[in-house]
Protein backbone atom coordinates (compact mmCIF):
# COMPACT_ATOMS: atom_id res chain seq x y z
CA UNK A 1 0.00 0.00 0.00
CA UNK A 2 1.39 3.39 -0.98
CA UNK A 3 1.08 6.13 1.65
CA UNK A 4 0.53 9.54 0.09
CA UNK A 5 2.58 12.23 1.77
CA UNK A 6 0.79 15.43 2.64
CA UNK A 7 1.86 18.35 0.50
CA UNK A 8 2.94 21.71 1.88
CA UNK A 9 -0.03 23.91 2.90
CA UNK A 10 -2.45 21.08 2.31
CA UNK A 11 -5.16 21.38 4.93
CA UNK A 12 -5.22 20.65 7.76
CA UNK A 13 -1.93 22.45 8.42
CA UNK A 14 0.43 20.89 10.93
CA UNK A 15 3.92 21.35 12.40
CA UNK A 16 5.66 22.05 9.08
CA UNK A 17 3.53 25.10 8.39
CA UNK A 18 3.78 26.15 12.04
CA UNK A 19 7.58 26.05 11.99
CA UNK A 20 7.68 28.00 8.74
CA UNK A 21 5.19 30.59 10.00
CA UNK A 22 7.13 31.07 13.25
CA UNK A 23 10.42 31.46 11.38
CA UNK A 24 8.79 33.99 9.05
CA UNK A 25 7.44 35.91 12.04
CA UNK A 26 10.91 36.06 13.62
CA UNK A 27 12.44 37.14 10.31
CA UNK A 28 9.81 39.86 9.90
CA UNK A 29 10.47 41.04 13.45
CA UNK A 30 14.21 41.42 12.81
CA UNK A 31 13.45 43.22 9.52
CA UNK A 32 11.26 45.70 11.42
CA UNK A 33 14.02 46.08 14.00
CA UNK A 34 16.66 46.87 11.36
CA UNK A 35 14.25 49.24 9.61
CA UNK A 36 13.78 51.16 12.88
CA UNK A 37 17.60 51.26 13.44
CA UNK A 38 17.27 49.15 16.56
CA UNK A 39 15.09 51.58 18.49
CA UNK A 40 13.23 49.94 21.35
CA UNK A 41 9.46 49.69 21.22
CA UNK A 42 7.89 52.34 23.44
CA UNK A 43 4.89 50.74 25.11
CA UNK A 44 1.95 53.00 25.97
CA UNK A 45 0.98 53.74 29.56
CA UNK A 46 -2.31 53.59 31.42
CA UNK A 47 -5.05 53.85 30.36
CA UNK A 48 -4.01 53.42 26.71
CA UNK A 49 -2.29 50.05 27.23
CA UNK A 50 -5.29 48.71 29.16
CA UNK A 51 -7.64 49.76 26.37
CA UNK A 52 -5.43 48.17 23.70
CA UNK A 53 -5.13 44.93 25.66
CA UNK A 54 -8.90 44.79 26.24
CA UNK A 55 -9.63 45.36 22.54
CA UNK A 56 -7.05 42.73 21.57
CA UNK A 57 -8.64 40.18 23.93
CA UNK A 58 -12.13 41.02 22.62
CA UNK A 59 -11.04 40.59 18.97
CA UNK A 60 -9.30 37.27 19.64
CA UNK A 61 -12.27 35.86 21.58
CA UNK A 62 -14.74 37.10 18.95
CA UNK A 63 -12.77 35.40 16.18
CA UNK A 64 -12.57 32.23 18.23
CA UNK A 65 -16.33 32.19 18.91
CA UNK A 66 -17.47 33.06 15.38
CA UNK A 67 -14.87 31.25 13.23
CA UNK A 68 -14.18 28.16 15.31
CA UNK A 69 -14.81 25.89 12.28
CA UNK A 70 -12.52 27.80 9.93
CA UNK A 71 -9.49 25.63 9.09
CA UNK A 72 -6.99 28.52 9.21
CA UNK A 73 -8.36 29.75 12.54
CA UNK A 74 -8.28 26.19 13.96
CA UNK A 75 -4.64 25.87 12.93
CA UNK A 76 -3.78 29.32 14.33
CA UNK A 77 -5.20 28.35 17.72
CA UNK A 78 -3.84 24.81 17.61
CA UNK A 79 -1.11 23.06 19.57
CA UNK A 80 1.52 22.86 16.77
CA UNK A 81 1.72 26.63 16.30
CA UNK A 82 1.54 27.20 20.05
CA UNK A 83 4.53 24.94 20.68
CA UNK A 84 6.54 26.62 17.91
CA UNK A 85 5.81 30.08 19.30
CA UNK A 86 6.76 28.95 22.83
CA UNK A 87 10.07 27.66 21.44
CA UNK A 88 10.64 31.02 19.69
CA UNK A 89 9.94 32.96 22.91
CA UNK A 90 12.31 30.65 24.81
CA UNK A 91 15.00 31.18 22.15
CA UNK A 92 14.66 34.97 22.32
CA UNK A 93 14.72 34.83 26.13
CA UNK A 94 17.90 32.74 25.96
CA UNK A 95 19.48 35.42 23.77
CA UNK A 96 18.42 38.02 26.32
CA UNK A 97 20.03 35.99 29.09
CA UNK A 98 23.32 35.46 27.24
CA UNK A 99 23.80 38.81 25.50
CA UNK A 100 24.32 41.75 27.92
CA UNK A 101 21.29 43.98 27.68
CA UNK A 102 21.60 47.71 27.01
CA UNK A 103 25.41 47.76 26.77
CA UNK A 104 26.12 48.19 23.04
CA UNK A 105 26.31 51.58 21.31
CA UNK A 106 23.33 52.60 19.21
CA UNK A 107 25.18 52.13 15.92
CA UNK A 108 26.44 48.60 16.55
CA UNK A 109 25.09 45.54 14.75
CA UNK A 110 23.81 44.07 18.03
CA UNK A 111 21.83 47.24 18.74
CA UNK A 112 20.38 47.40 15.22
CA UNK A 113 19.29 43.75 15.46
CA UNK A 114 17.78 44.38 18.88
CA UNK A 115 19.66 41.56 20.62
CA UNK A 116 20.99 43.95 23.27
CA UNK A 117 17.40 44.97 24.16
CA UNK A 118 15.63 41.79 23.11
CA UNK A 119 12.65 42.15 25.46
CA UNK A 120 11.67 45.49 23.92
CA UNK A 121 12.47 44.47 20.35
CA UNK A 122 10.15 43.82 17.40
CA UNK A 123 10.90 40.05 17.18
CA UNK A 124 9.96 39.51 20.84
CA UNK A 125 6.87 41.73 20.66
CA UNK A 126 5.57 40.10 17.47
CA UNK A 127 6.16 36.56 18.79
CA UNK A 128 4.43 37.30 22.09
CA UNK A 129 1.40 38.87 20.37
CA UNK A 130 1.05 35.85 18.08
CA UNK A 131 1.35 33.49 21.07
CA UNK A 132 -1.31 35.44 23.01
CA UNK A 133 -3.59 35.20 19.99
CA UNK A 134 -2.94 31.44 19.76
CA UNK A 135 -3.60 30.99 23.48
CA UNK A 136 -6.72 33.15 23.36
CA UNK A 137 -8.23 31.20 20.45
CA UNK A 138 -7.69 27.84 22.15
CA UNK A 139 -9.20 29.26 25.34
CA UNK A 140 -12.31 30.57 23.54
CA UNK A 141 -13.18 27.09 22.29
CA UNK A 142 -13.32 25.80 25.88
CA UNK A 143 -15.33 28.73 27.23
CA UNK A 144 -18.40 28.25 25.04
CA UNK A 145 -20.13 25.92 25.51
CA UNK A 146 -18.91 25.74 29.10
CA UNK A 147 -18.30 22.29 30.56
CA UNK A 148 -17.14 21.48 34.06
CA UNK A 149 -14.51 19.08 32.74
CA UNK A 150 -12.90 22.02 30.93
CA UNK A 151 -12.47 24.06 34.11
CA UNK A 152 -8.85 22.97 34.66
CA UNK A 153 -7.93 23.92 31.10
CA UNK A 154 -9.71 27.29 31.42
CA UNK A 155 -8.07 28.18 34.73
CA UNK A 156 -4.57 27.28 33.58
CA UNK A 157 -4.70 28.89 30.12
CA UNK A 158 -6.66 31.98 31.20
CA UNK A 159 -4.26 32.50 34.09
CA UNK A 160 -1.30 32.12 31.78
CA UNK A 161 -2.81 34.61 29.33
CA UNK A 162 -3.56 37.16 32.05
CA UNK A 163 -0.16 36.86 33.75
CA UNK A 164 1.85 37.07 30.53
CA UNK A 165 -0.16 39.85 28.86
CA UNK A 166 -0.41 42.03 31.97
CA UNK A 167 3.29 41.61 32.78
CA UNK A 168 4.30 42.73 29.27
CA UNK A 169 1.67 45.40 28.56
CA UNK A 170 2.02 46.79 32.09
CA UNK A 171 5.83 47.01 32.05
CA UNK A 172 5.63 50.65 30.90
CA UNK A 173 3.77 51.57 34.11
CA UNK A 174 6.35 49.98 36.42
CA UNK A 175 8.20 52.65 38.40
CA UNK A 176 11.35 51.67 40.28
CA UNK A 177 13.16 54.60 41.89
CA UNK A 178 15.93 55.11 44.42
CA UNK A 179 15.36 57.82 47.04
CA UNK A 180 18.46 59.11 48.90
CA UNK A 181 17.63 60.60 52.30
CA UNK A 182 19.84 62.14 54.98
CA UNK A 183 19.05 61.84 58.68
CA UNK A 184 16.75 64.59 59.89
CA UNK A 185 15.62 65.45 56.36
CA UNK A 186 12.81 64.53 53.98
CA UNK A 187 12.93 63.80 50.26
CA UNK A 188 10.17 63.47 47.68
CA UNK A 189 12.36 62.85 44.62
CA UNK A 190 13.64 59.56 43.26
CA UNK A 191 16.12 58.51 40.59
CA UNK A 192 16.11 55.64 38.12
CA UNK A 193 19.21 53.53 37.47
CA UNK A 194 19.30 54.81 33.87
CA UNK A 195 18.96 58.55 34.48
CA UNK A 196 20.17 61.27 36.84
CA UNK A 197 17.01 63.29 36.28
CA UNK A 198 14.95 63.36 39.50
CA UNK A 199 11.31 62.32 39.41
CA UNK A 200 8.82 63.68 41.90
CA UNK A 201 6.97 61.16 44.06
CA UNK A 202 3.38 61.59 45.30
CA UNK A 203 4.74 61.40 48.87
CA UNK A 204 7.82 62.33 50.88
CA UNK A 205 10.01 60.19 53.13
CA UNK A 206 11.52 61.65 56.33
CA UNK A 207 14.49 59.79 57.83
CA UNK A 208 14.53 59.84 61.61
CA UNK A 209 17.46 57.47 62.11
CA UNK A 210 19.59 54.98 60.22
CA UNK A 211 21.05 52.08 62.22
CA UNK A 212 23.33 49.23 61.25
CA UNK A 213 24.38 46.12 63.13
CA UNK A 214 27.66 44.41 62.28
CA UNK A 215 29.14 41.02 62.92
CA UNK A 216 32.22 41.00 65.18
CA UNK A 217 35.37 42.49 63.58
CA UNK A 218 38.01 40.28 62.01
CA UNK A 219 41.74 39.74 62.55
CA UNK A 220 43.90 39.94 59.45
CA UNK A 221 47.57 40.29 58.53
CA UNK A 222 48.31 43.16 56.14
CA UNK A 223 51.30 43.74 53.84
CA UNK A 224 51.49 47.49 53.02
CA UNK A 225 54.09 47.01 50.27
CA UNK A 226 51.87 44.76 48.16
CA UNK A 227 48.65 46.19 49.60
CA UNK A 228 47.37 42.67 50.22
CA UNK A 229 45.85 40.76 53.10
CA UNK A 230 47.88 37.67 53.93
CA UNK A 231 45.79 34.61 54.66
CA UNK A 232 46.23 30.93 53.83
CA UNK A 233 43.58 29.47 51.53
CA UNK A 234 42.63 26.98 54.23
CA UNK A 235 42.40 29.63 56.95
CA UNK A 236 38.98 30.91 57.87
CA UNK A 237 38.27 34.55 58.66
CA UNK A 238 38.61 34.97 62.42
CA UNK A 239 35.99 36.95 64.31
CA UNK A 240 37.42 38.88 67.24
CA UNK A 241 36.23 37.81 70.68
CA UNK A 242 37.96 37.42 74.01
CA UNK A 243 39.99 34.23 73.83
CA UNK A 244 40.18 34.13 70.00
CA UNK A 245 43.45 32.70 68.71
CA UNK A 246 45.05 33.08 65.30
CA UNK A 247 48.16 31.63 63.74
CA UNK A 248 50.25 32.54 60.74
CA UNK A 249 53.67 31.17 59.79
CA UNK A 250 55.88 31.85 62.84
CA UNK A 251 53.24 34.04 64.43
CA UNK A 252 50.61 33.33 67.11
CA UNK A 253 47.99 35.81 68.32
CA UNK A 254 45.72 35.60 71.38
CA UNK A 255 42.93 38.10 72.08
CA UNK A 256 43.24 38.94 75.79
CA UNK A 257 40.41 41.45 75.97
CA UNK A 258 37.74 42.81 73.65
CA UNK A 259 35.65 45.98 74.03
CA UNK A 260 32.98 46.29 71.30
CA UNK A 261 32.41 50.04 71.89
CA UNK A 262 35.24 52.15 73.29
CA UNK A 263 37.17 55.40 72.87
CA UNK A 264 40.76 56.24 73.84
CA UNK A 265 41.04 57.72 77.36
CA UNK A 266 43.41 60.39 78.66
CA UNK A 267 46.19 57.82 79.05
CA UNK A 268 45.59 56.54 75.50
CA UNK A 269 44.03 53.29 76.69
CA UNK A 270 40.52 52.45 75.45
CA UNK A 271 37.61 53.12 77.74
CA UNK A 272 34.04 51.82 77.26
CA UNK A 273 31.91 54.34 75.36
CA UNK A 274 28.43 54.80 73.95
CA UNK A 275 27.45 52.65 71.00
CA UNK A 276 26.88 55.69 68.79
CA UNK A 277 30.50 56.89 69.13
CA UNK A 278 32.53 53.90 70.28
CA UNK A 279 34.58 51.58 68.08
CA UNK A 280 35.80 48.01 68.66
CA UNK A 281 39.12 47.60 70.52
CA UNK A 282 41.01 44.36 71.16
CA UNK A 283 44.03 43.70 73.38
CA UNK A 284 46.18 41.05 71.73
CA UNK A 285 49.25 39.06 72.77
CA UNK A 286 51.59 38.46 69.84
CA UNK A 287 54.08 35.57 70.04
CA UNK A 288 56.79 35.50 67.39
CA UNK A 289 60.36 34.14 67.41
CA UNK A 290 60.18 33.22 71.11
CA UNK A 291 59.21 36.81 72.01
CA UNK A 292 55.89 38.03 73.32
CA UNK A 293 54.33 41.48 73.43
CA UNK A 294 50.91 42.99 73.97
CA UNK A 295 49.15 45.74 72.04
CA UNK A 296 45.76 47.36 71.58
CA UNK A 297 44.34 47.40 68.05
CA UNK A 298 41.13 48.95 66.75
CA UNK A 299 39.03 49.14 63.60
CA UNK A 300 38.98 52.91 63.41
CA UNK A 301 36.08 55.03 62.20
CA UNK A 302 35.47 58.09 60.00
CA UNK A 303 36.54 60.16 63.03
CA UNK A 304 39.40 58.00 64.40
CA UNK A 305 42.38 56.37 62.74
CA UNK A 306 42.64 52.59 63.20
CA UNK A 307 45.26 51.14 65.54
CA UNK A 308 47.44 48.30 64.21
CA UNK A 309 50.31 46.25 65.63
CA UNK A 310 53.51 46.48 63.61
CA UNK A 311 55.21 43.13 62.91
CA UNK A 312 58.34 44.04 60.97
CA UNK A 313 57.16 44.76 57.44
CA UNK A 314 53.65 43.55 58.23
CA UNK A 315 50.76 44.78 60.35
CA UNK A 316 48.20 42.94 62.46
CA UNK A 317 44.93 44.77 61.83
CA UNK A 318 41.31 44.50 62.87
CA UNK A 319 38.72 45.30 60.20
CA UNK A 320 35.02 45.98 60.86
CA UNK A 321 32.68 43.02 60.56
CA UNK A 322 30.32 42.63 57.64
CA UNK A 323 26.84 44.19 57.97
CA UNK A 324 24.41 41.96 59.85
CA UNK A 325 21.31 44.08 59.34
CA UNK A 326 20.46 47.70 58.70
CA UNK A 327 17.24 49.63 58.92
CA UNK A 328 15.77 53.10 58.56
CA UNK A 329 13.18 54.66 60.86
CA UNK A 330 11.08 56.81 58.55
CA UNK A 331 7.83 58.69 58.25
CA UNK A 332 6.05 58.52 54.90
CA UNK A 333 3.59 61.32 54.18
CA UNK A 334 1.57 62.40 51.15
CA UNK A 335 0.12 65.78 50.25
CA UNK A 336 -3.22 64.96 51.88
CA UNK A 337 -1.68 64.59 55.32
CA UNK A 338 -1.84 60.80 55.45
CA UNK A 339 1.32 59.45 57.05
CA UNK A 340 2.85 56.18 58.19
CA UNK A 341 5.77 55.60 60.55
CA UNK A 342 7.76 52.48 59.72
CA UNK A 343 11.08 50.71 60.04
CA UNK A 344 12.38 49.82 56.61
CA UNK A 345 14.54 46.71 56.35
CA UNK A 346 16.00 44.67 53.52
CA UNK A 347 13.41 42.30 51.97
CA UNK A 348 10.72 43.64 54.32
CA UNK A 349 8.75 46.17 52.27
CA UNK A 350 6.31 48.70 53.65
CA UNK A 351 3.17 49.50 51.65
CA UNK A 352 1.97 53.07 51.22
CA UNK A 353 -0.77 54.09 48.75
CA UNK A 354 -0.01 51.33 46.19
CA UNK A 355 3.74 51.90 46.55
CA UNK A 356 6.24 49.51 48.12
CA UNK A 357 9.24 50.91 49.97
CA UNK A 358 12.38 48.84 50.57
CA UNK A 359 15.61 49.47 52.47
CA UNK A 360 18.22 49.36 49.72
CA UNK A 361 21.57 50.72 50.89
CA UNK A 362 23.58 53.37 52.73
CA UNK A 363 26.93 55.16 52.66
CA UNK A 364 29.22 52.14 52.80
CA UNK A 365 32.33 54.24 53.42
CA UNK A 366 30.80 55.63 56.60
CA UNK A 367 29.54 52.19 57.66
CA UNK A 368 27.38 52.23 60.78
CA UNK A 369 28.00 55.98 61.11
CA UNK A 370 26.20 56.56 57.83
CA UNK A 371 23.79 59.49 57.86
CA UNK A 372 22.54 58.57 54.39
CA UNK A 373 19.95 55.91 53.61
CA UNK A 374 18.98 54.67 50.15
CA UNK A 375 15.32 53.70 49.85
CA UNK A 376 13.92 51.87 46.83
CA UNK A 377 10.30 52.69 45.95
CA UNK A 378 8.28 50.58 43.51
CA UNK A 379 4.87 51.20 41.96
CA UNK A 380 3.37 48.50 39.73
CA UNK A 381 -0.39 48.96 39.15
CA UNK A 382 -0.52 45.78 37.04
CA UNK A 383 0.91 43.54 39.75
CA UNK A 384 -2.50 42.45 41.17
CA UNK A 385 -3.54 41.26 37.70
CA UNK A 386 -0.30 39.31 37.32
CA UNK A 387 -0.85 37.73 40.75
CA UNK A 388 -4.40 36.86 39.73
CA UNK A 389 -3.01 35.02 36.70
CA UNK A 390 -0.55 33.09 38.84
CA UNK A 391 -3.26 32.11 41.32
CA UNK A 392 -5.43 30.87 38.46
CA UNK A 393 -2.52 28.79 37.15
CA UNK A 394 -2.02 27.31 40.63
CA UNK A 395 -5.74 26.56 40.90
CA UNK A 396 -5.64 24.83 37.51
CA UNK A 397 -2.66 22.72 38.58
CA UNK A 398 -4.36 21.76 41.85
CA UNK A 399 -7.49 20.76 39.95
CA UNK A 400 -5.37 18.75 37.51
CA UNK A 401 -3.76 16.74 40.32
CA UNK A 402 -7.12 16.36 42.09
CA UNK A 403 -8.75 14.94 38.97
CA UNK A 404 -5.76 12.62 38.52
CA UNK A 405 -6.14 11.30 42.06
CA UNK A 406 -9.88 10.74 41.55
CA UNK A 407 -9.26 8.85 38.29
CA UNK A 408 -6.63 6.71 40.01
CA UNK A 409 -8.99 5.89 42.88
CA UNK A 410 -11.77 5.10 40.44
CA UNK A 411 -9.56 2.75 38.40
CA UNK A 412 -8.33 0.92 41.53
CA UNK A 413 -11.87 0.41 42.80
Amino acid sequence: MVVARRRWFQTPWDFRESVLFTAAALFAGFVFEFASSGSSIALPRLPVNAIILSLFAAVVLSIGFSLRNNLIVKWFGGIPLGLCLIFAIALLSLIGGIVPQGTESSGSLAAQAGVNHIFSSWPFALTVILFLANLGLSLSWKLIPFKVQNLQFILFHAGFWIALSCAIFGSADLQRLVVPIEEGKANSFGYTMESDTPQRLPFSVFLHEFSLEEYPPQLLLYDPHSDKLLMDKSQTILEVRKGTTASWKGLDVLVLDYIPFALPGKDGLPQPADRSTGIPYAKVRISADSTKREAWISTGSPMLKPDAAALGNLYLIMVPGTPKSFRSAVTIQDGKGDDVMANLEVNKPVNFKEWKLYQMGYDEKAGRWSKLSLIEVIHDPWLPAVYLGFFMIMAGNILFFWNGIKRTEGASS
